[in-house]
């Protein structure tokens, strides 16, 4: 005899507690807790960047062409280095990788902070800077998404990949929302500052 599922309306707390752990079950690796976190402060970080960044390119310029180029300039190298970083993530150590490219994500941060509040930036620095962080990009998109098999398993990657989803859509809406307050607020070089902290 087959078996019915049980009615949303005869479902008890016990149920919904089970859906919840089988929901957020790659959280039950320590590694992948650190992980998802850490990402997810970067993310929104990342989101905030490129918010203030072109918000600091249009006030700079009024155009709306220069501000397409910035934008163009920082996904080009993500484009054309995806192969190389993919095989790069292949024979290295995920782990370092994905140190060094936010190590170097929030150096480029940093100095893009430095010339704002210095009140020294022009466009081309940006064009460099962004160039610069869509090549750091590159290599950490493919390492960050091929180490997620290393923390969780095989058995617990779905999971992990659908938590990692939902922390990038998170992250969308949340970092441009931070970034549109500390921008009327305080100014582009502080949101860039504060992004990296």
């Amino acid at each position: 005899m087959a078996e019915t599922a049980t009615p949303p309306e005869r479902r008890g707390p016990r149920d919904e507690d089970t859906r919840l752990r089988n929901a957020l079950r790659a959280l039950r690796h320590r590694n992948f807790q650190l992980f998802f976190s850490g990402q997810l402060v970067s993310l929104v970080g990342t989101w905030m960047q490129n918010i203030a960044q072109d918000w600091l390119v249009y006030r700079l310029t009024g155009s709306s062409l220069l501000l397409g180029v910035v934008g163009f300039a920082s996904q080009i190298p993500i484009f054309l280095l995806a192969p190389v970083a993919g095989i790069v993530a292949d024979r290295w150590n995920r782990h370092r990788i994905i140190i060094a490219t936010q190590t170097t994500s929030m150096l480029l941060a940093l100095t893009l902070a430095g010339l704002t509040l210095g009140g020294v930036i022009r466009v081309w620095e940006i064009m460099v800077l962004s160039s610069l962080l869509g090549v750091v990009n590159a290599f950490d998109i493919p390492a960050r998404q091929s180490f997620l098999i290393e923390m969780v398993g095989r058995d617990d990657l779905l999971n992990a990949i659908a938590l990692n989803s939902s922390m990038f859509n998170s992250a969308r809406i949340i970092g441009p929302a931070i970034a549109g307050i500390l921008v009327a607020s305080v100014g582009e070089g502080w949101c860039f500052f504060c992004q990296r902290r």
